[in-house]
């Protein structure tokens, strides 16, 4: 059995965002070796993973995205409100809108196939729900693409806005979002 210290663990947490007992044990699994725990908590979190989707997205957030005359508001749902405050959860909106806008995916299934951090976004999603436990549904998005300009407005996270202007003044598109 070999000797599993802090900074392994500490080094597995860093790499993989998982629970440090969760680590610890897939350390202790892989007999100390880093890649093999690695290999043994996308397993177990992949589980919570599939656990967790049979569960009711009822809370979500929505972001948006603009670059020039494209634009992009998601919607992407989790069980808790507590969730919709997590970094990593608003990340992921903001990461899938930009490739809403960079892409052009047809819908959420062809979303969900496109890289994202060296995965896929369903990976991505699938890993965030083992580290936090709740499942997580992309649930809709809208592209938008214009000659002119576009202005976004969220309200919380709960409603967005996306609108078509055209004119110098940049404030007058965001009022009118708003």
């Amino acid at each position: 059995m070999a000797l599993i210290t802090a900074a392994q663990v500490g080094e597995l947490r860093a790499k993989t965002d998982a629970p440090m007992m969760e680590c610890k044990k897939a350390l202790t699994e892989a007999e100390g070796d880093i890649c093999k725990a690695e290999e043994i908590l996308y397993v177990k979190l992949g589980g919570k993973a599939f656990k967790a989707a049979s569960r009711i997205t009822a809370e979500g957030i929505v972001a948006a995205y603009i670059a020039g005359g494209t634009g992009a508001l998601i919607e992407i749902n989790c069980e808790t409100d507590f969730v919709t405050k997590n970094g990593e959860f608003i990340a992921l909106a903001n990461a899938c809108a930009k490739l809403i806008v960079e892409n052009n995916p047809a819908n959420v299934a062809a979303l969900s196939v496109l890289s994202l951090n060296g995965g896929t976004v369903d990976l991505a999603r699938k890993e965030l729900i083992g580290r936090i436990g709740e499942n997580m549904s992309i649930r809709r998005f809208r592209r938008f693409e214009t000659n002119v300009k576009l202005a976004s407005y969220l309200h919380g996270t709960r409603i967005g806005v996306m609108v078509e202007y055209d004119g110098a003044n940049e404030q007058v598109g965001k009022d009118v979002a708003m």
